[in-house]
């Protein structure tokens, strides 16, 4: 009861603390929907054409951290694993999932803005700058138009000025390494209305291009994660109906996959792999497609080993003996048996995912240069090691804490199913 009540409060407390730094972002969100609606119903056209992805984003990120404690609360009884204690591996996943969920609530800006590129560049972690919001040829079209601007973290935003020095007086006088610029006081308002000249904090400093390191790493866990899922559930697919395809089936058909599957396990799949993507781009779906049809193989080889093995049990033959349909012996019969194996080395390739998108975002070929990608954060801080060593720290320790709770994961898994491998 105490390792429960320990547990649930850890995970309450990791969502709370989202809720109370970003609690503007979740208001001004719920704000923003109610102003769509209304705008939906009063022009439909226009209010299509300003919903995005994005948007949709903040929406559903902000409903979900109402939703999620609630659920926690009311369906507590249905959360049996929180009754395992609290280990480095359940603190990992935790983090990730509420990472990959709230990324628009803890990231602080953009990923890709960048602003002031000589104030803001190569700065140390814990690092902030003078930060002027300046009204300047702004559009104050509505309240749908300003609650927006507050909300979504554009890549690029005109309004910001970031500044190594100010100085308020008749004018407001800003210093950017060592020149001077003035602007006027009516025009450096804070976007609720007050006037304001805040400071703008870098939690892990900056990149090269004066982007914060601590959103990339945030929306880097984003894409890992995301290509891992998808990749590994077409690992399954091919995996498990080839599989069982070749085990059940036999024969010539047998023969020829298990080939097949060789022929690709001796082949190094890094080569092929960035041989089809130099061929057909590397956007994330054809690195996704890649990668989950690079990684069939092993699983292939899993399904069909133990389907050719439980074709000879006895329990087998006597309800196959018994016109049990194919049906129901693959999946009443064969499925509860091998479904144990399949989830380890499922969970194995979701970090062998991970770890190759990384490998081709550092090489280029990745989605780093669509998206932020921790491969890409590591290359770009290849160069800058000497000097800006959180370039390359970060991102490293992100995939290498990831990396190891997949194994842990995996490992932890292998044991509770089978206890005599704690010998």
């Amino acid at each position: 009861m105490k390792k429960l009540i320990t547990n649930r409060l850890f995970l309450l407390s990791i969502l709370l603390l989202i809720l109370v730094f970003r609690w503007k972002i979740v208001c001004y969100s719920f704000l923003l929907l109610f102003y769509f609606i209304k705008l939906f119903f009063t022009d439909y056209s226009v209010a299509v054409g300003q919903i995005s992805f994005g948007l949709f984003d903040y929406f559903l990120s902000a409903l979900l951290i109402i939703l999620i404690p609630a659920v926690i609360i009311i369906k507590r009884n249905s959360f049996r694993f929180l009754l395992s204690g609290i280990s480095f591996t359940s603190i990992t996943i935790i983090f990730l999932l509420i990472i990959y969920i709230f990324a628009p609530l803890i990231a602080t800006s953009n990923p890709e803005f960048q602003k002031n590129i000589s104030i803001t560049k190569l700065l140390p972690p814990f690092s902030s700058v003078n930060e002027i919001y300046s009204l300047k040829n702004r559009d104050e079209s509505g309240a749908y138009f300003t609650l927006k601007q507050m909300v979504v973290k554009n890549s690029f935003d005109e309004h910001v000025i970031f500044a190594d020095s100010i100085k308020v007086d008749s004018l407001i006088t800003y210093y950017q390494k060592g020149q001077s610029h003035s602007l006027s006081i009516s025009r450096a308002f804070h976007p609720e209305g007050q006037f304001e000249i805040s400071r703008k904090h870098f939690l892990l400093g900056t990149d090269e291009f004066g982007r914060d390191i601590f959103s990339r790493l945030i929306y880097g866990a984003r894409i890992s994660i995301t290509v891992g899922i998808f990749s590994v559930l077409i690992t399954f697919i091919f995996g498990l109906l080839l599989g069982f395809f070749a085990g059940f089936t036999g024969g010539f058909v047998d023969s020829f996959l298990n080939r097949i599957s060789e022929m690709f396990l001796s082949f190094p799949m890094i080569f092929l792999i960035i041989l089809i993507i130099a061929l057909f781009g590397n956007s994330i779906i054809s690195i996704i497609i890649v990668l989950g049809f690079s990684g069939w193989m092993s699983l292939f080889k899993i399904v069909r080993g133990e389907i050719i093995t439980l074709k000879e049990k006895d329990y087998f033959l006597t309800a196959k003996l018994l016109g049990v349909g194919n049906f129901n012996l693959i999946f009443l019969e064969m499925m509860p048996v091998i479904l144990v194996p399949v989830i380890v080395n499922l969970i194995f390739q979701f970090g062998n995912v991970i770890l190759a998108e990384s490998a081709l975002s550092y090489l280029g070929l990745g989605t780093g240069g669509i998206y932020p990608s921790w491969g890409s954060m590591i290359e770009s801080g290849q160069s800058y090691i000497t000097h800006a060593w959180w370039m390359i720290l970060f991102p490293g320790l992100a995939l290498f804490f990831t990396l190891f709770m997949t194994n842990s994961l995996g490992n932890r898994i292998k044991i509770v199913f089978n206890p005599r491998l704690k010998k």
